[in-house]
């Protein structure tokens, strides 16, 4: 008799890694939205401090990163969640909030994790198209929010779609949210935007006890391999909810030490924005000259068309041939599409000429 699985494994659905990890041949990789840049020298020597301790677990409570997360952003240690990279903080939220007869709302495309959480509790799932210029549509997300909505999520900037909305438009929208809607603004890209200061969204906290920002260490700390991720929160009830739902020491002692220590080279976070900034004017223009518009990117990462008449698993085949990995837009709910991680300059500069070649 073969084996039987839960009814939730069927609905889940296969989170849209990209390809290249077993690859031997040096290729490009712009497709997982990774800083091209390794952790800093002194990010490293905290690592290997750490080693020596691996025979101990972790601080269950992450006290020591807490503490410096509340000295660098002013919220309270009792009001600060850390997790396994920011989606074991979403998957828990999921947990935490829904339930089957509940309902979350989001937009789409957007981050790919989002639809695991309806699918693994049996809520509801709402979503909402973005606008014409791939921004979300915070009124008519504002529409959809009945009485049985536990969570909405707003990804700013987004996730595939690289644009940002105003912290205008997201304090409207949450003066008109319910108190019974947690809000999840997923902000892993905001070092990067350049509407307004990235730490501007923390005042809002103060107002909004179901409010949580959620960002992460893997993007411009370049802590991907490590997976430790936050959420500053409006109430002390959400990091406890999310630590009763969760396995205990989810953040393990060698992410617990590198985040720790990055927080100390915020030097390092502006040079590193600097960077991209300048690689996504260039990108940009670039593509233009190809004839491609860029959706206009407030992250570290391009989103475009290739346009009607362009097979996008073709484009991505030649890329891959001339050793480029990109993300294809139908994995990531926008078909036609790619996604490009912004790189070093040299490796923009081989991905331009390869799509060059290809198109």
């Amino acid at each position: 008799m073969p084996l039987e699985f839960s009814e939730r494994v069927a609905r889940l659905p296969t989170y849209p890694v990209a390809g290249g990890y077993a690859g031997d041949a040096p290729l490009v990789r712009l497709a997982s939205n990774e800083s091209p840049y390794p952790p800093l020298p002194e990010v490293r020597a905290a690592i290997e401090r750490a080693l020596g301790t691996l025979n101990r677990y972790p601080d269950p409570a992450n006290s020591l990163l807490r503490r410096r997360l509340s000295d660098r952003y002013g919220v309270p240690q009792s009001r600060i969640a850390i997790g396994n990279g920011s989606c074991d903080i979403l998957l828990a939220a999921g947990e935490a909030l829904l339930e089957p007869g509940a309902e979350l709302v989001y937009s789409w495309p957007s981050f790919s994790v989002y639809p695991h959480l309806g699918a693994a509790s049996g809520a509801r799932a709402i979503t909402v198209a973005l606008d014409d210029e791939d921004r979300h549509d915070l009124p008519a997300m504002l529409r959809e929010i009945t009485v049985a909505t536990r969570l909405a999520i707003i990804c700013n900037p987004n996730n595939p779609t690289s644009t940002a909305i105003t912290l205008r438009e997201i304090a409207a929208f949450l003066d008109e949210v319910p108190p019974h809607v947690c809000v999840i603004v997923d902000e892993a890209y905001c070092e990067f935007n350049l509407l307004e200061d990235p730490d501007a969204s923390i005042d809002l906290l103060d107002h909004h006890p179901n409010l949580m920002l959620l960002r992460t260490f893997s993007k411009v700390h370049g802590l991907c391999g490590l997976r430790v991720g936050f959420a500053l929160c409006g109430s002390e009830r959400l990091p406890q909810a999310l630590d009763q739902v969760r396995q205990p020491f989810f953040c393990n002692a060698l992410a617990q030490a590198a985040a720790v220590e990055a927080l100390e080279h915020q030097d390092a976070v502006i040079d590193r924005v600097a960077r991209n900034v300048a690689e996504r004017i260039s990108v940009a223009e670039r593509l233009r000259a190809l004839g491609i518009e860029p959706a206009e990117s407030q992250a570290n990462f391009c989103w475009f068309s290739l346009g009607a008449e362009r097979d996008e698993q073709a484009v991505m085949r030649g890329l891959q041939e001339r050793g480029v990995l990109v993300r294809g837009g139908t994995a990531l709910g926008g078909a036609g599409s790619l996604r490009v991680t912004y790189g070093t300059p040299q490796e923009n500069a081989r991905f331009l000429d390869a799509l060059a070649e290809v198109l």
